[in-house]
């Protein structure tokens, strides 16, 4: 990842940490807490691909893992984060744009419920059997609709953040512009045609051919004699 990538994509996951903690956390809803930090790595994932979704939703959820009043193993919500970057970044909108809503609402809710099963199996994987007792069916239904009407305040904003930090003019037309350069002087530099010339260039070369064999003739004729 770019240093620009990495720059927004810690500020953004520390204020969507920041606000999840200190504010909607403290509200005290019926069944999950608003997930900020998933939409968060879900607009993000949605700009860089999976790849940078992966990396980013690893190192948020490492973050929240570790952060207060975690009380859960460290890893388990960054294993989470980090299935659901690597998969929102393989449906990444062409050049990062949203053409509609109705995609990333439907990525939206399956991170939402993804996130929430996954995390509900590894808790079983180690022992951890406290969305049984919740229940994980209105566990599953409340972070889907949290997470649904929080998403158009979130998603579009971050997914615009990370397309104008992530704006590089020069890999635009850099690369055709390089190769056009290489091409032309490799010709020029290495056969000592010049492009657009090609004509002349190669009457040159059949006047030295003739001059040349003239000579070798000449030569012949005088060892004759």
């Amino acid at each position: 990842m770019r240093l620009n990538r990495i720059l927004l994509a810690a500020a953004l996951v520390v204020v969507a940490l920041v606000i999840q903690v200190s504010v909607l956390a403290r509200l005290h809803l019926p069944g999950a807490v608003p997930d900020l930090l998933l939409l968060t790595v879900v607009g993000l994932a949605m700009v860089y691909g999976h790849v940078g979704g992966a990396l980013v939703g690893f190192g948020a959820g490492l973050l929240a893992d570790l952060a207060p009043p975690a009380d859960h193993a460290a890893g388990r919500y960054a294993l989470v984060l980090c299935v659901i970057g690597y998969c929102a970044g393989l449906v990444r909108p062409e050049n990062g744009r949203l053409k509609s809503a109705t995609g990333p609402m439907a990525v939206v809710v399956a991170a939402a419920v993804g996130s929430t099963l996954l995390y509900a199996g590894v808790g079983a994987l180690v022992g951890d059997t406290a969305a049984r007792h919740v229940g994980l069916t209105g566990l599953l239904f409340s972070a889907a609709l949290y997470d649904l009407l929080l998403a158009p305040f979130v998603v579009p904003g971050v997914m615009w953040l990370a397309r104008r930090t992530d704006n590089d003019p020069l890999t635009e037309n850099g690369p055709s512009v390089k190769a056009g350069n290489i091409s032309s002087g490799w010709l020029s530099s290495g056969t000592g045609l010049r492009v657009g010339g090609g004509r002349s260039g190669l009457g040159s070369l059949k006047a030295k051919a003739r001059t040349r064999s003239a000579r070798v003739g000449r030569i012949k004729g005088v060892k004759r004699l």
